[in-house]
């Protein structure tokens, strides 16, 4: 019978490596407090230290949430308000 290999949350990976980078406590301690093999936390160490770079590049080029489709969405907004001056005017014409 096999042993089934856990799979370790991004969340997970970034915290233990969080703790590495500090320095606190030694790789073999951390190991036995997160209850993972030391080889994996030297690679989650390697990863974070290689991503970061990427945080900081993405931070000067990142653009606000929504800003891609501002102009999209006053175009509904105006199509639908003419809309509803429309069904407006017919309604009291009806009505």
């Amino acid at each position: 019978m096999t042993a089934k290999r856990k799979t370790h949350t991004a969340a997970f990976k970034a915290q233990v490596a969080l703790a590495a980078v500090k320095g606190d406590k030694t790789v073999n301690e951390l190991a036995a407090h997160f209850g993972v093999h030391p080889t994996l936390i030297h690679g989650w160490k390697k990863q974070l230290l290689a991503g970061a770079e990427a945080v900081f590049a993405a931070g000067a080029k990142a653009v606000a949430p929504g800003d891609d489709q501002t102009p999209a969405l006053y175009e509904q907004i105006g199509r639908l308000k003419v809309e509803l001056d429309w069904v407006k005017k017919k309604a009291a014409t009806f009505g």
